[in-house]
């Protein structure tokens, strides 16, 4: 009986096109991703060969995102979003204002329309959730201060880019669309549409934030209480996509947006960490085929034809809105390394720009030159976003020999930066320094503080920092990888070292500064991998923990142990 096999096609030469290609980019020292690009070009329709069905594709990696997102949400709680709202929510907005003013501006140079230009403008402004989160979860930071503001800045600019693919059509007289201006506002009634995008998004948030927080963790105890791993899985594979889909459908919200609500109300069930590691095969899977959807739409005739333009895109995306990101962090008061992680987390762009660019063409408001261009700024930043990543550290380093201001970034002017000259001697004498107050480092604090141990933390979330002062708690704000931060909690009189975030780079870094100053101190650190935790053992950094909930009980007891505290047993 004759069928279409377009489906089953498409995914098998793109997995094993995406297998082959990233096994050679891994082998000439490349990320696997540039390897998934590469494939996607070579059977995309701008290149000789087999060509693949790029709508089909298109679908695939939108499944592929849903999922990243929902994994994402398991690990992203409420709190951890609110908490960056102060830094997301401003830093989003201005950042999109002068990317898109940048943009603008190339934009009518080239002779093009203002309301060209707006759409082009609009695109190069919103980084690709999925590459910012590979980039992350790879660098094991996602879950850090540095990741959660990544992420939040990044759901900012989703929500911004979900309200700009509603209005667009109505404006699109205004802005020298094929529709009449007075029809188009007439017929949208821009404020109605705008109030009611406000009002979907508002009540699904609210519907899952209420009802979704106990239905849903529910239904997951039903089904594994039936012991089957099979139906558990399709629970939380239904659970994403299902969620996604009804609020894209019902409710105008993006399918990213949606799967990663979901996975934030999952998180409050016990099993959330059994959902995560269900979902993760078909996760990574659907993530490459989002990286091969990419790059069939890319044509490699533009980089002969207009080189000079796409140096242009390119710049703007890499340089442009990324320095600007960098400048907004740092006048927030965040450290240098903080503004730096954000900054080349921005250095790029996917999802919400092939979206608007389509519709902008559709609406013929953008000339397909305008998508050509941002398609293949695309693909140009997505391949060495990665690269962009690994200079953080060499950066930061190089700017804080050779500059001083570079070293008075971290603390200028900031009176979180130091702890106050009142705070007793006794108090920073033999004391507890613990670095990072997430997750693991809050139940940590928490312990400590409810047996009266002298306490001092440091954390990089300036939020984070004046919370725990309003409750009389000692902390610093800053890096703790930086020795000056270190210094200002006193790690020279400290009895004990506990790092808290999992990042082992740089924790690496915080015990070396700590026994360089306090020869004597004991060093608890946390890891997120079996092989960094058999470095840091090889190289003798202190007491080593994996895990999360297991991590923090342990590490209170072998907190409270090292300063000879008879440990009880935690609640």
């Amino acid at each position: 009986m004759p069928h279409d096999i377009a489906l089953i096609t498409t995914i098998a030469v793109s997995l094993g096109l995406a297998l082959v290609m990233g096994l050679i980019a891994v082998r000439l020292k490349l990320p696997a991703l540039v390897g998934y690009l590469i494939a996607g070009v070579m059977i995309g329709p701008a290149t000789p060969g087999f060509v693949a069905n790029v709508e089909l594709s298109s679908q695939l990696a939108e499944i592929g995102i849903m999922l990243l997102m929902f994994g994402v949400g398991l690990h992203f709680s409420l709190d951890d979003l609110l908490a960056v709202r102060r830094i997301a929510l401003p830093g989003a907005i201005a950042q999109i204002s002068v990317a898109t003013l940048l943009g603008i501006a190339l934009a009518m140079s080239w002779g093009w329309s203002f309301g060209a230009g707006l759409v082009f403008g609009l695109a190069l402004s919103v980084a690709s959730t999925v590459v910012l989160l590979r980039a992350l979860e790879q660098r094991g930071i996602l879950q850090t201060a540095n990741g959660q503001i990544a992420v939040g800045w990044l759901v900012v600019e989703d929500l911004v880019m979900v309200l700009v693919l509603v209005v667009l059509p109505p404006l699109s007289g205004w802005l020298g669309g094929s529709g009449n201006p007075a029809e188009s506002v007439t017929s949208g009634d821009l404020l109605k549409t705008l109030f009611l995008t406000l009002g979907g998004i508002s009540l699904f948030i609210a519907l899952m934030l209420f009802a979704g927080r106990r239905i849903l963790p529910w239904l997951l105890w039903q089904v594994a209480g039936t012991g089957s791993r099979e139906l558990f899985t399709l629970a939380v594979i239904a659970a994403a996509v299902g969620i996604a889909y009804g609020s894209a459908e019902l409710f105008g919200v993006s399918f990213a947006l949606g799967a990663f609500f979901a996975g934030m109300v999952l998180r409050e069930s016990p099993l959330s960490h059994r959902a995560a590691h269900e979902s993760l095969p078909l996760r990574d899977a659907f993530s490459v085929l989002f990286f091969v959807s990419v790059g069939m739409l890319f044509d490699p005739r533009i980089l002969i034809e207009q080189p000079l333009p796409l140096l242009a895109v390119v710049a703007i995306i890499v340089v442009g809105k990324s320095l600007a990101a960098l400048l907004l962090v740092l006048a927030l008061r965040y450290p240098l390394h903080t503004a730096l992680t954000v900054a080349v987390s921005l250095a790029q762009i996917g999802e919400f720009s092939f979206i608007l660019v389509g519709l902008g063409v559709s609406l013929n408001i953008l000339p397909q030159e305008g998508q050509s261009l941002i398609l293949a700024g695309a693909i140009i930043s997505i391949a060495i976003n990665p690269f962009v990543f690994q200079i953080i550290e060499p950066i930061q380093a190089w700017l804080g020999s050779r500059f001083r201001l570079a070293q008075t970034l971290e603390h200028l002017a900031d009176p979180l930066a130091e702890l106050p000259m009142s705070v007793p001697s006794d108090q920073v004498t033999g004391h507890v320094l613990l670095v990072g107050y997430g997750r693991v480092g809050r139940r940590i604090g928490e312990a400590l503080t409810e047996r009266g141990l002298p306490l001092v933390v440091a954390e990089q979330n300036r939020d984070q920092v004046e919370q725990l002062r309003e409750r009389g708690i000692h902390a610093v704000v800053g890096d703790a990888s930086i020795p000056s931060v270190l210094i200002q909690a006193h790690v020279a009189r400290a009895g004990l070292l506990v790092i808290a975030t999992p990042d082992t780079v740089r924790a690496r870094r915080m015990i070396d500064i700590a026994r360089m100053l306090n020869p004597q101190i004991k060093t608890l650190v946390r890891t997120h991998s079996e092989e960094e935790a058999v470095l840091l053992r090889n190289e003798q950094a202190g007491t080593v923990f994996l895990g999360e909930e297991q991590l923090a009980l342990s590490m209170i007891r072998q907190a409270l142990a090292d300063i000879t505290v008879k440990p009880e047993e935690p609640g």
